[in-house]
């Protein structure tokens, strides 16, 4: 009877563990891929990107070599602040921390100098990563000595909290949008209104002013 109870309580401790963990596989964040493109000698390319607040972001880069060429890479925000910048990039990593809801902007700039020979262009490889993604789950594991089930529990609760911000900022631009549209709508009523008076008392003008026409020219008595 007592091991009956044992399994039980067993169970009944992993069944809950077993769902969250079924949870995090369904609504956990996929995996990221990689972008790859080319890049041509005294050319540019810019990927933007709307990044959340107080999210953290992580990108490995590498750019093949071309004789002659240099590939300058540059992180901005809308703002034109930049956040990172390599001369000569060809292979690294980058990371930072966003300190507001912005777009994003990674620049690579290929350079020739002149006097050289058209090269063939150069292959650019880059994979970024933001929020869950961009943790290391297994440095954080490392540094409190986690079990391998509390370390899911601790990215189900990093996702978990990722979703509810996102919920949440959904719900505040649902609610500016909101007042924009009533203050919009207040707008547009006054200023019918408005132009309603304005008309009534144009044409009460009007008719005042042609009786005096009409009466002055007696047409009319």
């Amino acid at each position: 009877m007592a091991a009956a109870v044992s399994a039980s309580a067993s169970v009944s401790v992993w069944v809950p563990v077993a769902a969250a963990l079924l949870l995090l596989l369904l609504l956990g964040p996929a995996p990221s891929l990689g972008v790859s493109f080319s890049l041509a000698p005294n050319n540019r390319k810019c990927l933007r990107e709307e990044i959340h607040k107080d999210v953290l972001v992580t990108g490995d880069y590498q750019i093949s070599d071309q004789p002659g060429l240099s590939a300058h890479l540059k992180v901005t925000d809308s703002s034109g602040h930049i956040l990172y910048s390599k001369e000569d990039a060809t292979k690294g990593k980058f990371a930072f921390t966003t300190d507001d809801y912005d777009m994003f902007e990674i620049c690579f700039e290929s350079k020739l100098p002149p006097g050289h020979f058209r090269v063939p262009d150069q292959v650019v490889t880059l994979n970024t990563k933001h929020g869950v993604e961009a943790k290391s789950y297994e440095d954080i594991a490392k540094a409190e000595k986690l079990k391998p089930l509390e370390v899911e529990l601790r990215r189900l609760e990093d996702l978990s909290e990722s979703i509810v911000n996102d919920f949440a900022y959904m719900k505040q631009r649902e609610e500016e949008m909101r007042d924009t549209n009533e203050s919009t709508s207040a707008r547009v009523l006054y200023f019918s209104i408005f132009s309603m008076f304005c008309l009534v008392g144009l044409a009460t003008w009007q008719v005042f002013y042609l009786r005096r026409f009409f009466k002055a020219k007696k047409l009319i008595e």
